[in-house]
């Protein structure tokens, strides 16, 4: 496991932590002390793979990436990304914007969770509420799904009730076949 640092335009792709630590104490601006240096040795020791930044001064930060890459033109050529875990199906594990926009006709159920306007009977006012509307729907892709729901969604609830992007987590859908 290699590290890459950034802090502007000075970078490097290191093997070891103890690597970086000295990299990072060749920066002045950065002040490495031990706080800093224990938890980047942690962050490397950890089993996150994420980005890590470190704040510098307000605005100004400097990144540790975790890779497999051995050089840094592989890095920069992404040939050490790590795969995302697949899930049993290759239709389960396909990215959600793939599966949104396939074109699959038939019936389809959509689960929407939107924020619905509803008046307030003793005091006259309006509220927000979180309401999930759940419908079998025919329809082309489960981007037609959502837009037959929206639609219908529409017509019958108050003008200023928000309805969530087709692409967000507020949107489900599964393909139920052909014939319902």
């Amino acid at each position: 496991m290699n590290l890459y640092l950034r802090y502007f335009d000075r970078e490097t792709l290191v093997p070891t932590v103890d690597d970086a630590i000295a990299f990072l104490g060749s920066i002045e601006e950065i002040g490495m002390n031990p706080v800093l240096e224990a938890d980047i040795r942690e962050y490397a020791a950890s089993d996150v793979f994420y980005p890590k930044r470190y704040k510098v001064r307000p605005r100004v930060y400097f990144i540790i990436i975790k890779t497999e890459a051995a050089t840094m033109q592989d890095f920069k050529d992404k040939k050490a990304v790590h795969p995302a875990i697949a899930t049993s199906g290759s239709k389960a594990s396909a990215p959600a914007l793939v599966r949104l926009n396939e074109e699959r006709p038939g019936w389809y159920e959509g689960m929407i969770d939107f924020k619905r306007v509803l008046l307030i009977p003793g005091t006259g006012k309006f509220q927000y509420r979180d309401t999930q509307f759940i419908a079998n729907v025919k329809a082309e892709s489960g981007m037609d799904c959502y837009n037959r729901i929206v639609d219908y969604l529409r017509e019958r609830v108050d003008e200023r009730s928000q309805f969530p992007s087709a692409k967000g987590k507020n949107f489900k859908f599964r393909y139920l076949g052909l014939a319902k």
